[in-house]
């Protein structure tokens, strides 16, 4: 037995020791390192070696004004996003699961915008939002409506938060779906039976009996819209000015632009430790939430 017990460790060890190795060397080495360089000032040419400065990239993190104002931005964004993305995704998985003709046709239809990626995903919807606008408020004479959104700084970040909810409900939306269909008929047949409404079924027993897949729809799309880059790259650059500068095109800026590596190093970190503060307390909320039947 003893044997038999060694031989099956070995076994799963062996199995998972590859991924075990290139998640080290991809992810945990590189972010060492990169703790390290954290405390450097360097501009990433070979031949300026690095300079110990101590905490000073992380004080001067505190009166940079563009990184304030791009966590601005990203909370913004983020809290819009997060609240549409997860509302929309959740009434298309409530249609979906209603008896309603050609429903496969039309959870195709609503997922497939998620397999665009976000560059192309981008440059599309910048000449929805620019060209087509434009030409729809010169036709209509509806111009304070239908006018090129990515030059004004409200409607510029409005635009990402719409096409972010556009990629990313669909894919929710299958989640969603797993957690209904999870939902036994008898509860909701019983509670029909005893006069309660739709509405009432819904928040009663469905939405309680749904928090497990509520915790993995809300903690994918606040990590993912915290950490949005390609998006912002492809739809408005940053612009206009700084005003959707995110979190994470702020950090490659800083790094690749201005050759701060230690400095945009440090914003990484601070990053990092924001993101993972976020998405636990969100774990931990709505895990509290969950119900077991």
């Amino acid at each position: 037995m003893v044997t038999s017990r060694k031989r099956d460790r070995l076994c799963y060890f062996l199995f998972v020791a590859p991924a075990l190795l290139a998640f080290t060397v991809v992810v945990i080495v590189p972010f060492i390192i990169g703790i390290g360089y954290s405390f450097v000032e360097w501009n990433g040419v070979a031949l300026n070696p690095p300079v110990f400065v101590g905490a000073d990239n992380y004080v001067r993190i505190l009166s940079d004004s563009r990184f304030s104002a791009s966590a601005l931005h990203t909370i913004e964004f983020t809290i819009l996003s997060v609240v549409l993305i997860n509302v929309l995704g959740l009434s298309l998985a409530m249609l979906v699961t209603s008896p309603l003709k050609g429903r496969n046709i039309t959870r195709t239809m609503f997922f497939m915008p998620n397999l665009i990626g976000g560059l192309i995903l981008g440059y599309i919807w910048q000449f929805i939002l620019s060209d087509t606008l434009k030409a729809v408020g010169e036709k209509t004479g509806l111009e304070s409506i239908f006018f090129n959104w990515l030059l004004d700084p409200q409607f510029a970040l409005v635009s990402l938060v719409v096409v972010m909810t556009w990629q990313m409900a669909g894919y929710v939306m299958i989640i969603y779906i797993t957690g209904i269909q999870s939902v036994p008929d008898e509860l909701l047949e019983a509670a029909y039976m005893d006069g309660a409404g739709a509405w009432t079924r819904f928040s009663k027993i469905t939405f309680p009996l749904i928090m497990p897949a509520i915790t993995v729809c809300v903690f994918y799309s606040l990590s993912n819209c915290f950490k949005v880059y390609d998006i912002n790259l492809a739809l408005t650059g940053g612009g206009p000015g700084n005003a959707t500068e995110m979190f994470a095109m702020n950090i490659y800026n800083e790094i690749f632009r201005y050759y701060e590596y230690g400095y945009g190093q440090a914003k990484a970190i601070i990053f990092f430790l924001l993101i993972t503060a976020v998405t636990l307390t969100q774990v931990f909320i709505t895990k509290r939430r969950e119900v077991q039947l």
